[in-house]
């Protein structure tokens, strides 16, 4: 049986479990997938506990994503590198490897939606963890990105990193100028979780904009319902969550993912 599993601190609340369940279930697969959350402290020696125990692969959640790209225990390849973060381990080689799907899992949310990234211009709202990985996703897919952030010299030190990308602060009037000629726009902050609130004006939404907010919980937020108001493309949070496990799941087995099956497992908890 290959044991998957997740590393953070802490775990209790993580949708990974019953959605990557349900694709060994679909698949028919000897598989299982375990939660685990070590001292913040004791990274390594899971790691090298996971290795030693034969687990296949690891998503790695808070507090470890940054952690990992300073482990001797694993080899982090190019994006991960670039974003700064690892959500994935594969142990099917000699060393470990780490990996970050969020980037990836970003755009295939939105072309599932049908929305074109190359050449496109896109508005990505944040400058921390999801909003790096997102910026650099959209950057390598073709897309001339501009970043917007409360604090204005992250956004700039993001688009240094980022190719064919500009820093912006959140003063008024920015995000209407930006929008009013962008093609894509992404929330990468958590305003909107759990709370009626938005981090964009609903007058700077327009009809021809896809709107990606990265929160999921709740499934439509202030933003995406004053997106829809406007006729723009909605992708709610849950999609991003959704494929960036797909992704893992396909890295580590190898297969097409069930991804209905695994969409419906983790839609009925949200």
């Amino acid at each position: 049986m290959d044991v998957f599993g997740l590393l953070g601190n802490p775990v209790g609340h993580s949708l990974s479990p019953p959605m990557h369940e349900a694709a060994y279930d679909e698949l028919g697969l000897e598989a299982r997938y375990v939660a685990f959350e070590p001292d913040v402290d004791d990274l390594e020696a899971a790691i090298d506990g996971a290795r030693a125990l034969g687990i296949t692969g690891l998503n790695v959640t808070i507090p470890f994503k940054q952690d990992v790209l300073e482990s001797d225990a694993v080899a982090v390849d190019e994006m991960a590198t670039r974003i700064g973060a690892v959500n994935t381990i594969d142990f099917s080689g000699e060393r470990p490897t780490g990996h970050n799907t969020d980037a990836s899992g970003a755009l295939r949310a939105l072309r599932e939606h049908d929305v074109v990234v190359e050449g496109a211009t896109a508005v990505v709202v944040g400058a921390g963890g999801a909003g790096r990985a997102i910026s650099f996703g959209l950057a390598d897919a073709g897309a001339t990105v501009e970043i917007a952030n409360r604090t204005e010299e992250s956004a700039h030190e993001l688009a240094a990193e980022v190719p064919n990308a500009t820093g912006h602060g959140l003063e008024d009037g920015t995000l209407e100028d930006l929008l009013a000629e962008a093609d894509i726009l992404v929330n990468a902050t958590s305003v909107g979780m759990e709370e009626d609130a938005t981090p964009v004006p609903a007058d700077a939404l327009h009809d021809e904009l896809a709107v990606l907010d990265a929160v999921y919980r709740p499934l439509e937020t202030r933003l995406l319902r004053d997106a829809a108001d406007v006729g723009a493309t909605t992708v709610d949070g849950a999609w991003m969550l959704l494929y960036q496990g797909v992704e893992a799941f396909e890295l580590w087995t190898g297969r097409d993912a069930p991804v209905a099956s695994m969409n419906d497992a983790l839609r009925s908890r949200l």
